[in-house]
């Protein structure tokens, strides 16, 4: 995923799939049953710092309804921030739904804009998240998979989930660790 000539520090070894997690739990935005992605997305800057931490390390604060201009028509990207270690942007666009195929080539559109015109020398290629209340796996993997563009797509939950998903997810994280160190 570098770029030519990018140099890549020991350690950095770290694919956007280690990067960015899923699911994610906004239990914090206090958000109820029914609101609008413009209220995720207030919700999400008012608590920015928590968001933060539940993204994980390395990723910092770029831009909030980041604008940019195809032909005739304006865009939004919803969030923006940049991860450190991926060295790239990674473009955040907020789904009060269920994940479909024209969110898939929405954010294709983004990343090849952003690509062109906001990556700066050195970095790797932008990535983009999709960040939608349900993900329908078989939808996602025809939807994104085969992309000359990394897109992922991550479920967010307005609550904890229970004991067993937790416990599943601990063991999960465990054993991608020590594959990654045994790589190392």
């Amino acid at each position: 995923m570098l770029r030519r000539g990018a140099k890549r520090n020991p350690g950095d070894d770290m694919t956007p799939e280690e990067a960015i997690k899923d699911p994610y739990v906004l239990e914090f935005l206090g958000l109820k049953d029914e609101y609008s992605e413009s209220d995720l997305e207030e919700a999400l800057i008012r608590h920015l710092e928590t968001f933060l931490l539940e993204l994980g390390n390395d990723f910092a604060f770029v831009a909030r309804q980041k604008r940019l201009r195809v032909d005739d028509e304006w865009y939004r990207v919803d969030l923006v921030f940049y991860h450190r270690r991926l060295r790239c942007l990674v473009l955040v666009d907020l789904k009060l739904g269920r994940l479909t195929h024209a969110d898939a080539g929405q954010m294709h559109l983004y990343l090849n804009y952003a690509r062109e015109r906001w990556t700066q020398g050195g970095e790797n290629p932008p990535v983009g998240l999709i960040l939608c209340a349900r993900r329908g796996e078989e939808v996602a993997r025809y939807a994104l998979d085969g992309l000359p563009n990394k897109v992922l797509a991550a479920e967010y939950s307005m609550k904890l989930p229970s004991a067993r998903l937790l416990r599943e997810e601990l063991t999960r994280t465990r054993l991608a660790l020590e594959t990654r160190r045994r790589r190392a």
